[in-house]
């Protein structure tokens, strides 16, 4: 008898911590400086694209900027800088994002986004949720947008 009412103490207690232990979040990961930096700038490229600050993709642009739009459309610099903003652009929410070192002087940023915009008359509204991919390359001790994608989580009745 007392047997068993340790084997259900020890259960009991194995149980209990089990529960408690698994309740315990894990610590958040802190970002490398690296990864504070290009997501920042990631971020303000989010909120120039919403005003469609001209100024600032001027001051954040590398030369050689190409961008591949949600239509799969390649275009280069001043054309590409011209399709970054989007005042029509009603949120467009970040999360998940990746930042992978590409060497000392690139990285690669990567995100998801909602995204949400007022829909034109003949083409309706754009995919809800993207995927965004940026290179960004230091030059001159700053860093540069040099590519930027952005690619539909679904497009389409496929």
């Amino acid at each position: 008898m007392k047997f068993r009412w340790l084997n259900g103490g020890v259960f009991f207690l194995l149980g209990v911590s089990i529960s408690a232990i698994s309740q315990v979040s894990a610590p958040a990961k802190s970002l490398s400086p690296l990864q504070q930096t290009l997501i920042a700038g990631e971020k303000n490229l989010i909120e120039a694209k919403k005003k469609d600050d001209d100024s600032f993709f001027k001051q954040i642009l590398a030369e050689d900027f190409s961008l591949v739009g949600i239509d799969g459309k390649l275009l280069a610099r001043q054309e590409a800088a011209d399709e970054l903003g989007d005042s029509d652009l009603l949120e467009l929410t970040p999360y998940d994002f990746k930042v992978i070192a590409a060497g000392d002087n690139a990285a690669i940023v990567s995100y998801d986004a909602i995204v949400r915009e007022a829909p034109e008359e003949d083409q309706g509204s754009p995919p809800r949720y993207q995927h965004f991919s940026s290179v960004w390359v230091k030059q001159a001790g700053g860093w540069k947008l040099k590519f930027h994608q952005a690619t539909a989580e679904h497009w389409g009745d496929w």
